[in-house]
């Protein structure tokens, strides 16, 4: 078994890194809520609680700094002044009447006078930033809580390819499969080689991607996965392992993407699952054990077996041979 570094992991996750972006770095402030959105989730929850305790301490700064100029701070036994927030003496009591007007609480102890021109701005400006706010932090967050990407997690694939004669063809296949009772609806899968090659010209491509044909064509790739199914791409004069033995097999270097779409039924977003197989994970001359079985009235699936293989009698020679 040869470890070597993989372009996607098995769950799907791809192995690239961009650096040295220079002046380009200032796109992801350009759009700022898809970088909030794909940051991880202890960044978000920081940047949601730092966001909010800024605001709140900055806003509770702006009331305390009328009733201050205003000269309400000193006038707080006198019955007969009319101060611009009533009840208001200090920073925390400044502070208590900022969270009661955006929380909407209103307990009535504190509260706007007629006499403040420049507090019911202020409390304009308030509501404003505040729904301004609340609507991009809570909208990301609701964004980032309903990606389907945990959706991708009870799609599987097989752990191993295999490579075997099926209709009197030479065929390499695996295996997908969904764990949830509610459907993918218009799911397809595509593959893609990922492979180093020099062109005729002598410019070497690291990794150059190849289209793999697993039904295009026959619609073969359109699936209806309410049970496992083996994809099938036919090895032939067009297919990129059409020299391919299994001698050869042992000396190539190169992965298989798989790619899954497909739409969550219940909530009606696009779901991807991704994996891929290495040279070291597509077998030779097996197939993939059956996991359907007939019940008293439907069909049972053992995943148990999902991911075993045996071994068929299969020639050790490409198809060009």
């Amino acid at each position: 078994h040869r470890e070597r570094q993989r372009f996607v992991d098995k769950n799907g996750r791809c192995n690239v890194q961009h650096g040295n972006l220079g002046g380009e770095s200032s796109r992801y402030l350009s759009d700022l809520f898809t970088t909030l959105v794909d940051l991880k989730w202890r960044w978000n929850l920081l940047i949601f609680l730092l966001t909010y305790t800024v605001a709140w301490l900055v806003m509770a700064s702006m009331w305390w700094g009328i009733a201050y100029l205003r000269g309400d701070l000193h006038q707080v036994h006198d019955d007969t002044y009319s101060p611009c927030v009533a009840n208001v003496y200090n920073f925390p009591s400044a502070f208590l009447f900022f969270i009661e007007t955006e929380a909407t609480i209103g307990y009535g102890h504190r509260y706007i006078t007629e006499r403040c021109p420049e507090g019911i701005v202020l409390f304009l400006f308030q509501s404003l930033l505040g729904s301004i706010v609340d609507a991009f932090l809570i909208g990301c967050m609701f964004i980032k809580m309903s990606q389907p990407k945990k959706r991708a997690e009870t799609l599987m694939f097989s752990r191993a390819a295999v490579v075997s004669q099926r209709d009197g063809k030479l065929c390499l296949m695996f295996r997908v499969g969904n764990l949830r009772n509610s459907h993918m609806v218009s799911a397809q899968i595509r593959c893609k080689l990922i492979k180093s090659r020099q062109t005729p010209e002598g410019e070497f491509l690291p990794l150059d991607q190849c289209e793999l044909d697993v039904g295009f064509g026959t619609g073969a790739d359109q699936l209806f996965l309410v049970s496992p199914l083996t994809i099938c791409h036919e090895i032939n004069s067009k297919s990129p392992f059409f020299c391919l033995s299994q001698r050869s097999l042992r000396s190539e270097q190169f992965e298989i993407v798989v790619i899954l779409e497909g739409i969550v039924e219940t909530t009606g977003m696009t779901c991807q699952a991704r994996t891929s197989y290495t040279e070291d994970e597509v077998l030779w001359g097996h197939r993939f054990l059956p996991v359907m079985s007939l019940e008293d009235g439907f069909f049972r699936v053992d995943y148990s077996q999902f991911h075993a293989t045996f071994e068929v009698p299969t020639p050790p020679y490409s198809v060009k041979e």
